[in-house]
């Protein structure tokens, strides 16, 4: 080969290399010409998008200071997934029967649904969970001077319960006899709650634990083991990738005690 040949095929094989990192750089990682999550099929780029119905303390609130606006125990495990995976961590707040049914992931809104969701067959039908991350009971918040003493109380009185929630199951399951009043969140449930418009609120245990710290004239009479836990939701079959990071980083989590460390600034023994 000439010499002006030899070096015209250096240059070539050159620029195909190039060419090839290029690629391979652009399919994930924060590699030249890529983002951080490129591999995740995010809603947007190096942003972990999640959708959440809020309020409901403990879980998911506002305030904190993260950078979105809201603070909890989902919030915060959610930021420290985030920061494993390298990525910033974005909120929406959304109703949670369209987001349980899988409506709200199936429309591509957000990458993610985190709303103290019990993971059910009935669920899975229509959306991926993760691994569990949360154990969970069943409770019954009354007025302390409102005479029920257990779910046997409640025939003829007015019920709160959250639609399209386990909590609203089992009410009608263990009580059908007590008026239900379906609510979208806790945010009305609560308020409705002290206005007196409904005798008693079965959800789950601590978002009722929440209420009756805040105020004394309230208390939990009862707890149901319901062996519910919570998971994260996905979009069904659509985001496996990102399942199986989600999925690891909570273990990674666990490992080092970083959970626990989430866990105990929300939940403490009662």
């Amino acid at each position: 080969m000439q010499r002006r040949n030899l070096f015209a095929g250096i240059a070539v094989t050159a620029v195909a290399t190039l060419a090839l990192a290029g690629c391979a750089g652009g399919n994930g990682g924060s590699g030249a010409g890529g983002s951080a999550g490129d591999e995740y099929d995010l809603v947007e780029a190096g942003t972990l998008t999640i959708c959440s119905d809020i309020p409901y303390p403990p879980f998911e609130f506002e305030g904190g200071d993260n950078g979105t606006g809201y603070t909890g125990f989902d919030i915060d495990l959610l930021v420290a997934i985030a920061e494993k995976l390298d990525l910033e961590l974005s909120v929406q707040d959304v109703g949670f029967d369209a987001l349980q049914s899988g409506t709200t992931l199936q429309s591509g809104t957000c990458d993610l649904g985190a709303s103290a969701m019990t993971i059910t067959d009935d669920r899975k039908k229509n959306l991926d969970f993760s691994d569990p991350y949360y154990d969970s009971l069943q409770s019954l918040l009354v007025r302390t001077d409102s005479g029920i003493e257990s779910i046997d109380d409640l025939a003829g009185k007015n019920v709160g319960v959250q639609q399209g929630t386990t909590g609203e199951a089992y009410a009608q399951e263990n009580a059908p006899e007590a008026e239900l009043v379906q609510y979208p969140s806790d945010g009305e449930l609560w308020p409705a709650m002290q206005a007196g418009q409904i005798d008693a609120i079965l959800q789950d245990q601590p978002v009722n634990l929440e209420h009756e710290k805040a105020d004394s004239a309230y208390k939990i009479v009862e707890e149901y083991e319901t062996g519910e836990s919570y998971g994260f939701a996905f979009a069904k079959d659509e985001k496996d990738a990102l399942l199986d990071a989600v999925n690891g980083a909570l273990a990674e989590l666990r490992d080092s005690g970083d959970y626990q460390a989430i866990y105990d600034t929300y939940f403490t023994a009662n």
